[in-house]
């Protein structure tokens, strides 16, 4: 009887146990969907770690989900040396980076969604480009094949480098493969750089069937486009200023066409009458991009910070975005799988921004203000802008403002993906002495997008209308892109 007892008592101690440990294990669960629902916006099931080590090779076959528990240093380090070349490489800016950059994480991603359980490739949205799964080894170094793709990828959508700067990919690439060679077996090394190589030569000859882009990154101010004449038109006063890619919106989206985005506002009416809504607009940047440089106060930072215009000193507008997300994925502490799902939509989303802000500006061919305040307002008017370059204004029609449209088509990339709320310091310039850099603070990224896109005011180079539109037009692209489900589980 006393044998019996225990045995019961022994049983349901057991059973206690058990259901103790399913209730830890299910709140553990729930803690950590509660940590990842709130840094992703609640939409991205990213991020799940289901072995593998850190090399990349381990889970159930090599491929498995191994990527979810690798860490971001391989895209670190690309990124790094990309943002160097969008500095120096000349003729890009912003349209044609922002495609390069598009295509480059497009690369990344298609290398190591094999690994990745629960996202699925982007080949099923995206018709022409054509990727052999079939194709990837079972036992895939995910570091090194990256670091494939990432080569191949730079070298051929970065272009116009200087030697000294197209050097530093293959250098970087060398100095990768060899670190991330270390311990892995030679056949594995040998085919894991063919995938990540061969990814990259898909994802290329994909760009290449876009022959409008093709067509137009060689060219980027062709002496065959006259701007049309009308009151008000944007015009080019010298040949710097010369119309930059003046066909852009006719080149490939990945996610939303120009002729999908809602109608573009009409701008306000061109007037010169003092007191108007348009003379009052073009006043106000007068006023304010004055003052700025009068007093060198924060207006004159906000402007200079943002400025992202000049080539050889600052990297692109859209490269810029490139620069806070690398922030943000150590901030956040997100895994590769998080990081490259992040970058590739990202990067769709500043393409389609390009895309859509370049075919609203030249539609509606709204002119600078320095024109205009140079007119009929001050003769001697010159914008903040003018003490970084040799020529007064960028080289396009003002509305909608593309540093707002990419301020804004990034912005809801990462509303979506962390919620808005933040604790963000920027420090991308951080010891810049040639500019205003002192790293700067945002507690929400819609607030972070606003000032980036209204600083083109005190910087003289646009009208309050422009920021305004861009704005907008940039979270209607990026709703698109947060609506292409990358996952492969609802979600």
């Amino acid at each position: 009887m006393t044998m019996n007892y225990l045995k019961i008592m022994i049983m349901i101690i057991a059973v206690g146990l058990t259901f103790q440990s399913c209730q830890d294990e299910e709140l553990l669960s729930e803690t950590t969907e509660e940590f990842r629902g709130g840094r992703n916006g609640g939409n991205n099931n990213n991020g799940n770690n289901n072995g593998g080590n850190n090399n990349g090779n381990g889970g159930n076959n090599g491929r498995g989900s191994s990527v979810a528990s690798l860490d971001n240093d391989i895209v670190n380090e690309w990124n790094e040396l990309l943002l160097v070349l969008d500095r120096y490489a000349p003729g890009m800016r912003p349209t044609s980076t922002a495609r390069s950059l598009a295509y480059i994480n497009l690369a990344a991603y298609e290398t190591a969604v094999v690994g990745m359980r629960d996202h699925v490739t982007a080949t099923q949205f995206l018709d022409e480009l054509v990727i052999d799964s079939d194709l990837a080894p079972d036992d895939i170094d995910y570091n090194l094949a990256l670091n494939a793709a990432y080569s191949a990828s730079i070298d051929h959508f970065i272009i116009n480098l200087p030697s000294d700067q197209s050097s530093k990919i293959q250098a970087l690439e060398d100095e990768l493969q060899t670190k991330y060679s270390e311990d892995v077996d030679e056949d594995d090394i040998e085919s894991s750089i063919e995938w990540g190589e061969y990814v990259a030569e898909q994802v290329i000859s994909y760009a290449l069937t876009d022959t409008e882009a093709e067509s137009q990154i060689n060219d980027p101010q062709p002496v065959s486009y006259v701007p049309p004449t009308g009151d008000g038109f944007w015009t080019y006063s010298a040949e710097p200023e010369r119309a930059l890619f003046p066909y852009w919106g006719k080149v490939r989206t990945f996610v939303i066409s120009s002729d999908e985005t809602s109608s573009v506002p009409p701008p306000i009416s061109y007037s010169t009458l003092v007191g108007s809504d348009y003379y009052n607009e073009m006043y106000e940047v007068y006023e304010v991009n004055n003052t700025a440089r009068e007093e060198q106060g924060e207006d004159l930072w906000i402007a200079e910070f943002w400025s992202d215009d000049v080539e050889g000193l600052m990297m692109s507008p859209p490269g810029r975005q490139i620069a806070i997300a690398d922030q943000l994925i150590d901030k956040y502490s997100l895994n590769l799988e998080e990081s490259l799902t992040l970058f590739v939509k990202l990067g769709f989303s500043l393409n389609d921004a390009a895309v859509s802000s370049w075919a609203d500006k030249y539609e509606h061919m709204v002119m600078r203000p320095s024109v205009y305040l140079q007119e009929f307002v001050d003769p001697s008017y010159q914008t903040n802008l003018f003490r970084l370059v040799y020529w007064p204004n960028p080289s396009f029609p003002g509305y909608p403002s593309g540093h707002s449209a990419f301020a804004s088509a990034a912005s809801g990339v990462f509303i979506d993906f962390f919620g808005d709320r933040t604790n963000f310091t920027d420090r991308t310039h951080e010891g810049r002495v040639e500019f205003q850099s002192e790293p700067r603070s945002f507690r929400s990224f819609s607030d972070m997008a606003e000032e980036n896109a209204f600083s083109r005011i005190p910087l003289g180079v646009h009208i309050r209308m422009d920021c305004t539109e861009g704005l907008r037009l940039g979270y209607e692209i990026s709703d698109a892109v947060n609506d292409l489900n990358l996952n492969r589980r609802p979600g």
